[in-house]
């Protein structure tokens, strides 16, 4: 129990921080590049918007099949095979001369993001001391949210200057880079015993499980509704410059550090509590975005809290899946939990994209923000009902 962290821990720790890193670059890059691919391929908002929905629907679709395919497979091997098919894929984004072949390149890449995230937070639990494992979490959380304050924002001014397809080049070449550390300085991490498909309905019984995938379905739609179209709204409807824009794509990201320190600090005093007001925040600033859309600070500002509350909301639901699952079904839980979160980012892009199409790039925040005000009631009315304050998840399921 007193067991301290050592100096291969650490590093481990930061090359899964890396790895998170461009995960999470590559997976948002096209929100900030949207405007160029579209001008590029003389698309429509709409259109390019697809590059995200497709994207998520294939993650969403692949995760649990892909997870049960490889669940019995050493996680370090694993990992690093991950890394091999990211990193081939983003150089065939790159060399892509149509929308066609890019949206072929980025399915690969959702191959490898499919499985994923489903083991990460898994893997960097289990080569830390017990007590240090909401510091390995928080850890992979601040690689997720280092991409959105530098990754996406320079992959946006690398697009700017050079083009977008060196964007995915640059992500590709720091995709190699990782590969070799994590082939250096990560141990090896058994798998677990492997989950046989036929303890998936026994997994799937628990109404408290299905209940944070419903809850998660409700929020990321919220989020990904207006976030997908986030740059051309800053660029078309708030009249935001180039670097203005950038600014508040680093700011949002940045935030999430703040949500991330709050979760470690306040979530375990208060579960219900946490999530009521962190949902509802966010509900509130998505719906303010438009309103307050004619000043420049008071939109970062707005960005800012949301970006806190994006990344609060996403640890605590990643935390509850490790804790209620034992260390076979882990990733399958997670594997899960992927896929609905993927299906919401390609079901908010899908409907911000019918909102901009059909009515206006302006309303994009106010749909965003009725989906969460839904998720709101489920949690206050039903699900956050199941979960005493001060107790762990598994007491309720």
């Amino acid at each position: 129990m007193n067991e301290k962290m050592k100096l291969g821990n650490w590093l481990a720790l930061l090359g899964l921080s890396f790895a998170t890193f461009i995960f999470n670059t590559s997976e948002f890059v096209p929100i900030g590049l949207l405007t160029d691919i579209k001008n590029d391929f003389g698309l429509t908002e709409a259109s390019v918007g697809m590059l995200i929905s497709l994207y998520a629907w294939a993650v969403m679709i692949l995760s649990l099949p892909l997870m049960l395919l490889v669940s019995k497979m050493e996680m370090k091997r694993l990992m690093l095979w991950l890394l091999g098919i990211f990193t081939v894929f983003q150089f065939m984004s790159y060399l892509s001369t149509s929308f066609v072949m890019l949206i072929c390149a980025r399915i690969g890449v959702a191959c490898a993001h499919a499985v994923f995230w489903s083991v990460i937070s898994p893997i960097a639990v289990r080569i830390v001391p017990d007590r240090y494992r909401s510091i390995a979490l928080s850890m992979v959380v601040t690689g997720s949210s280092i991409a959105m304050i530098l990754g996406m924002p320079l992959g946006r001014v690398i697009g700017l200057h050079v083009g977008w397809r060196m964007t995915f080049f640059s992500i590709g070449v720091f995709s190699a880079l990782t590969f070799l550390y994590i082939a250096w300085r990560l141990p090896k991490v058994p798998s677990g015993g492997g989950f046989s498909p036929k303890k998936l309905p026994e997994l799937l019984r628990h109404k408290g499980i299905m209940g944070l995938y419903l809850f998660t379905l409700l929020i990321s739609s919220a989020i990904y509704v207006a976030y997908s179209y986030i740059e051309p709204f800053l660029k078309q409807v708030s009249l935001m410059p180039d670097d203005w824009v950038t600014t508040a794509l680093m700011v949002f990201g940045g935030a999430g550090l703040l949500g991330s320190i709050a979760f470690s600090k306040y979530y375990n005093r208060n579960r219900k509590l946490f999530i009521t007001v962190n949902v509802a925040a966010m509900a509130l600033c998505l719906l303010l975005l438009y309103p307050v859309s004619s000043g420049f600070l008071p939109v970062i500002v707005l960005l800012a809290v949301w970006g806190a509350t994006a990344t609060a909301y996403n640890v605590a639901m990643q935390s509850n899946m490790i804790l209620v699952t034992t260390p076979e079904s882990t990733p399958v839980a997670m594997s899960i939990f992927s896929g609905i979160f993927n299906l919401g980012i390609g079901s908010g892009a899908f409907f911000g994209g019918t909102i901009c199409s059909d009515l206006s790039i302006s309303y994009i925040g106010l749909a965003g923000g009725v989906f969460a005000l839904i998720g709101v009631v489920y949690w206050v009315a039903r699900l956050g009902n199941r979960l005493e304050p001060k107790n762990t998840l598994d007491k309720y399921l």
